[in-house]
């Protein structure tokens, strides 16, 4: 297991002054990240980590509600592309795919990742971020966000300080979309800057790469994790995969367990997420428009000894709060009419990665991963 750190990028250098000689070394830097590594660490630009806190607790709360009223918020008809995955129910890629199984298989023994038994016991919740485009192919990809229908039923500091009703009366709709798109909303725009450094990076002009992201299918999508039920050491809470939207980015979660594999080599890496810090990663829209100059970064999620503590810490520290672990993630996505194919001036390479629309990659890869027939 390497010890190796990720590249820390400063947005603010970008921002600041976006034609500044350090601003431009800086978006050398994410292109030069994402090229060698596919993940990148960037320095928290603006966003609140008490309004990370409070998308946690709430998602903590979510999770711990009992399965039949969580399951009103389930739309397998849409490939669960909103409202709430159940446990269990999506498949690992590499669990069943001969390529992946292949690559797994030429890793170094030491660095391999768990092997997969099948479906992941986690939870998802998909909440739409952004404008929905008026008019589509794809309307099961872009469809309107699920507002929870259930209750909070327990003690909860972050929503009503000053109390009037008994908290079981009150119900997630009422809370549940300022706090989401909150922090979606700061997730997205650190992560749109990303794409726009990475554009100057790679030699286009800085708005090409977040242009085709606009009006795409983006998603504030956290998993939840049941460590009372699930908290063992060597459970797979997410078994080996890439991401299959454009770019990846995470605030720090309470409870580690995220590992990586940096394209750079035969290197596995626990992630630590340094506080004031967001995780960036590639996905396979990234790497196709790059015609495979920037891979789609592999990545499980499993428990450690490291989880383990942070589970005793916090069973003595937040003794009433519900043991769940939550993950702060969000996935930018090209818009699902875009045609994905290798841009200017990656070289073409239209053998591994054919002109395809984003929508039909996207059905595709739901499809293997056991989301949507």
């Amino acid at each position: 297991m390497s010890s190796f750190t990720l590249p820390i990028i400063d947005l603010e250098l970008f921002t600041r002054d976006k034609t500044a000689s350090e601003a431009i070394n800086e978006c050398q830097k994410v292109a030069n990240a994402l090229r060698e590594y596919g993940a990148l660490l960037v320095r928290n630009s603006g966003v609140k980590e008490e309004d990370n806190a409070r998308f946690l607790d709430l998602l903590e709360d979510y999770y711990a509600q009992p399965l039949e009223v969580k399951l009103k918020d389930a739309r397998p008809d849409l490939g669960y592309q909103v409202g709430v995955t159940p446990e269990f129910t999506e498949e690992p890629k590499c669990h069943r795919d001969i390529n992946c199984q292949k690559l797994i298989s030429q890793l170094p023994e030491e660095i391999r990742p768990l092997p997969i038994s099948g479906p992941d016991p986690k939870w998802r919740f998909f909440w739409r971020i952004g404008e929905i485009p008026k008019a589509t192919n794809y309307p099961r990809l872009n469809a309107d966000p699920v507002i929870p229908e259930g209750s909070l039923s327990r003690n909860h500091y972050v929503f009503l300080p000053k109390l009037t009703e008994p908290f079981s009366l009150i119900a997630f709709k009422d809370k549940w979309p300022n706090i989401m798109d909150e922090w979606g909303n700061q997730m997205h725009r650190v992560v749109l800057g990303v794409a726009e450094m990475a554009s100057v990076g790679f030699g286009m002009h800085a708005g090409e790469l977040p242009d085709l992201t606009k009006n795409g299918p983006h998603l504030l999508a956290p998993t939840g994790s049941d460590l009372d039920k699930y908290g063992k050491i060597g459970t797979i809470f997410a078994g080996f995969h890439y991401d299959l939207n454009f770019l990846t980015i995470h605030g720090k979660s309470r409870y580690p367990g995220l590992h990586i594999w940096p394209h750079n080599g035969d290197v596995k890496m626990q992630v630590r997420v340094p506080d004031g810090h967001l995780l960036v990663q590639a996905g396979k829209q990234l790497e196709w428009i790059t015609g495979g100059e920037v891979k789609a970064g592999f990545h499980e999620v499993v428990v450690t000894k490291d989880t383990i503590k942070s589970i005793e810490d916090a069973k003595k520290t937040r003794p009433d709060r519900p043991l769940w672990r939550i993950s702060s993630t969000f996935f930018l996505h090209v818009a699902s009419d875009q045609i994905l194919q290798p841009l200017e001036p990656f070289k073409p390479n239209l053998s591994h990665y054919p002109p395809t629309f984003a929508g039909d990659q996207v059905k595709h890869e739901l499809g293997l991963i056991e989301l949507m027939k």
